[in-house]
């Protein structure tokens, strides 16, 4: 064996080498999840535009066209049993997905964060108190616990988000808390409290943005479980009104003609949903690795 061949092996084993590829791997693996993540976005957004311009069928017209239709020039990913056109309910349901989970999502940061850093820095009863009630909603599974509260408020989209924001508060509770108590010990937490500052302004100022560089990783993974989520409440026909375009229904509405050969009025929404768990999950699973610098050494080795 040459040198110089002995040299590139060399290189190849060693750490930096494997380090440099493990963050390539995860570079590439990030920047495909945004790319599907933007995707949905933009569909999102454009669909209102698309069908008000007569390039996007209504998608709530279940008459107007020819039923179990399969996917054509005129009907991209076909029509449905009821006469809808799949490829116009598809991307109005990314809308209406969303509208839900992002919603759901902010509602459990707005919630959990505040409460994690007050029991946090308190202590006490308070702090036992909340630890008791937060760890008794995390035992429940999500879908149970989502399933009880929409039967509670009832279907919609804002009803919906509550349903599902209750199961994530605990999950920004816990995480806020624990770094605060970890954090509130330190020196300039101390030299803040002996020049008087009051607890408001340590909380704010002090501890916050210590505290919360977990929180945009914990968003982004609880976005694409509340899509799942949101998904198994439509297919239960508990999610959203009935005249709004869903994944989770227009998959249960599929089932019956599965056995007929009518696949694509269940492939294309079941196709959306899962790419778009999918790219919040390799967004998630990139900001992870970003932010926990540990982490990342220990997926690089």
């Amino acid at each position: 064996m040459t040198f110089n061949k002995l040299r590139r092996l060399r290189f190849l084993r060693s750490p930096k080498a494997v380090q440099g590829e493990g963050a390539s791997i995860s570079i590439i693996f990030m920047w495909v999840g945004v790319s599907i993540t933007l995707v949905l976005i933009l569909a999102a957004l454009l669909a209102p535009l698309l069908q008000s311009w007569g390039w996007l069928q209504d998608p709530t017209a279940a008459i107007e066209h020819p039923i179990h239709q399969p996917p054509s020039p005129e009907y991209w990913f076909g029509t449905s049993r009821q006469g809808y056109d799949v490829f116009s309910r598809t991307l109005f349901g990314a809308r209406a997905a969303w509208q839900v989970v992002l919603l759901a999502t902010t509602m459990s940061v707005l919630v959990g964060v505040p409460l994690g850093l007050v029991s946090g820095y308190q202590g006490r009863k308070l702090d036992r108190a909340l630890l008791f009630l937060m760890d008794t909603i995390y035992t429940l599974p999500g879908l149970l616990l989502s399933m009880t509260l929409a039967f509670v408020v009832g279907r919609g989209v804002v009803n919906a988000a509550i349903a599902l924001s209750i199961t994530y508060v605990p999950q920004y509770y816990r995480v806020v808390r624990n770094h605060t108590v970890s954090v509130k010990t330190e020196l300039f937490i101390e030299a803040a409290q002996a020049m008087g500052a009051s607890t408001w302004i340590v909380l704010t100022r002090y501890l916050f943005l210590n505290v919360i560089q977990s929180v945009p990783v914990l968003f982004t993974n609880n976005t694409a479980d509340a899509v799942l989520i949101l998904g198994g409440l439509g297919f239960l026909g508990l999610g959203l009104p009935e005249q709004v375009p869903e994944w989770g229904a227009d998959i249960r509405q599929a089932l019956d003609a599965l056995p007929t050969g009518i696949w694509w009025t269940a492939l294309f929404p079941g196709l959306a949903l899962t790419l778009m768990v999918t790219g919040l999950s390799l967004v998630g699973e990139g900001l992870n690795e970003f932010v926990n610098p540990l982490l990342r050494r220990e997926n690089w080795k």
